[in-house]
């Protein structure tokens, strides 16, 4: 039986306890982020928590230290070394030496001067957007509970360490604070005293059986599944714990967890995704790992930039500079092949992604499968060519080629059944576009409309739109998927995937 996600999550053994409702977050799965948003900002930091809350994620995991001063800060390792610019214990500094160091240039230059957050502000920011769990390695219990009270987030966090420090947790906010603790099997905590019992235990994929589930939630024990790890964060694994009912899951890859929870609940999506120059927001743009994890996701179209090089090979880039995505001044027309193919387009998005290249057209083409099609920006390259890569890589039946409408009627030319898409920005254009018989047109968001959307699928033409900036908002997804959009083109997959779910519940 699916767990009950809602209104009463948590059933605390001493008395009944229930988290604030979130109704903006993902229901299909809880997925619990390890560290925020690592994959999008540096892990334990405001902007990796801005990042799940963006991305509509129910939970957070963070880190909590004390520093010499007894303040509470978000770090995971005992030291400083690793993720900030200082060196030496976190209890040997106070919280303003601490604050002085930058804890986000060692995973991008974006993040430079990024501080070490206080739990404090992290709590203030999370409030009716993020739950928290809140793993606990050294804390004041008594400060902890005051400042999850100050900040009226009882409802919203869940308290991890020894089952000693959790009690203490729990008589200090007389039960109004969720505890839990990591699972020993020499335990049996269905028969600790039901005052001594955690809400919840967090247990390791490999060690969750349906009798072990069944005994802790009889006991009014909830189970949180640890996936973590190379072995466990893995789709496998993901497939078993929510075919056993297993929602509250942690993981480093909340995208793929979601994309997979919700493709098992709903195999046919009312609309299409397509990841703008792939999936950018968790891989530098228009990328080869950008594109391989927009396939990895299962998104519907992925989109990218064509352009030729000065000695005419053809690479993905959206822009006609280099400097923005690679820091080299110039033109890609005006650069040869063998000088692009030595530049990184990777470390601007972080260090992890350090030395990625520009990717060939074709290197491209070779990731796709048959779960992807290609939307295709022609920015600079000749129909007869795009048309060649189109059959060559057999997309007859999986691309779509975005352009103006007299570069399509050359590539319509010369391959008829390519399938073209032309843009529509007034509605007045709508039957010079439509003459071109295009096999989809891409709509300006401000002339969508039911009627726009109905007399374009009477004429056998598909609708996409970009919901790029100021329409990626569920709203405006809602809205669009109510009139019948064929596909919505975005920057944040998730976002989309949540007004997916939203209306496959009927919500």
């Amino acid at each position: 039986m699916l767990m009950l996600l809602g209104l009463m999550l948590l059933q605390d053994a001493r008395a009944p306890l229930s988290f604030k409702p979130l109704p903006q977050t993902f229901q299909v799965a809880w997925s619990v982020v390890h560290r925020g948003q690592t994959r999008v900002a540096p892990e334990n930091t405001i902007p990796a928590l801005q990042a799940c809350i963006a991305d509509f994620l129910p939970w957070a995991q963070v880190d909590i230290r004390l520093t010499q001063d007894g303040q509470h800060v978000l770090l995971h390792d005992s030291t400083l070394d690793r993720t900030t610019t200082g060196q030496g214990s976190v209890h040997d500094k106070t919280l303003q030496q601490i604050q002085a160091l930058d804890a986000g240039s060692w995973f991008s230059t974006r993040y430079s001067q990024t501080r070490v957050p206080t739990l404090r502000e992290a709590l203030e920011l999370a409030h009716d957007k993020l739950n928290l769990y809140l793993d606990c390695h050294a804390i004041n219990p008594a400060l902890l509970v005051q400042e999850v009270q100050a900040a009226g987030m009882e409802k919203q966090v869940i308290v991890l360490s020894s089952l000693a420090v959790t009690d203490e947790v729990s008589k200090l906010s007389h039960q109004r604070i969720a505890v839990m603790t990591r699972y020993q099997p020499g335990i049996k905590y269905d028969q600790l005293p039901p005052a001594q019992r955690p809400n919840a235990v967090e247990v390791n994929a490999e060690d969750v059986t349906s009798e072990l589930g069944k005994t802790l939630e009889a006991a009014g024990i909830r189970v949180l599944v640890n996936c973590l790890g190379t072995e466990r964060d893995t789709p496998t694994v993901w497939k078993k714990l929510l075919a056993q009912g297993q929602r509250w899951i942690l993981t480093d890859d909340p995208a793929g967890l979601l994309m997979l929870a919700a493709r098992t609940a709903w195999p046919v999506f009312p609309v299409k995704i397509a990841c703008h120059r792939g999936a950018n927001r968790y891989a530098p743009e228009n990328t080869l790992p950008a594109f391989q994890e927009a396939i990895r996701l299962g998104i519907d179209y992925v989109e990218m930039d064509i352009r030729t090089s000065q000695d005419g090979q053809l690479f993905i880039l959206h822009d006609s500079g280099l400097q923005r995505t690679t820091g080299v001044a110039g033109k890609i027309s005006s650069t040869p092949s063998d000088k692009l193919l030595s530049l990184d387009a990777g470390s601007w998005f972080g260090k992890r992604w350090a030395k990625t290249p520009l990717p060939r057209f074709e290197q491209v083409l070779d990731a796709f499968d048959s779960r992807v099609a290609a939307y295709l920006d022609a920015k600079d390259i000749a129909p007869e060519a795009l048309s060649q890569m189109i059959h060559r890589h057999h997309l007859e039946e999986k691309h779509v080629v975005y352009q103006s409408l007299d570069y399509l009627k050359r590539l319509k030319a010369i391959d008829p059944q390519a399938r073209a898409m032309p843009p529509l920005r007034r509605l007045a254009d709508l039957d010079q576009v439509a003459a071109l018989k295009p096999y989809a047109v891409d709509a300006n968001w401000n002339i969508l409309s039911k009627q726009l959307i109905d007399d374009c699928h009477r004429r056998d033409i598909q609708v996409f739109s970009d919901a790029l900036g100021l329409y990626e908002t569920q709203p405006h997804y809602g809205q669009a998927m109510e009139w019948g959009i064929d596909v919505i083109q975005t920057d944040h997959p998730l976002r989309v995937l949540r007004a997916v779910e939203r209306k496959m519940m009927g919500k």
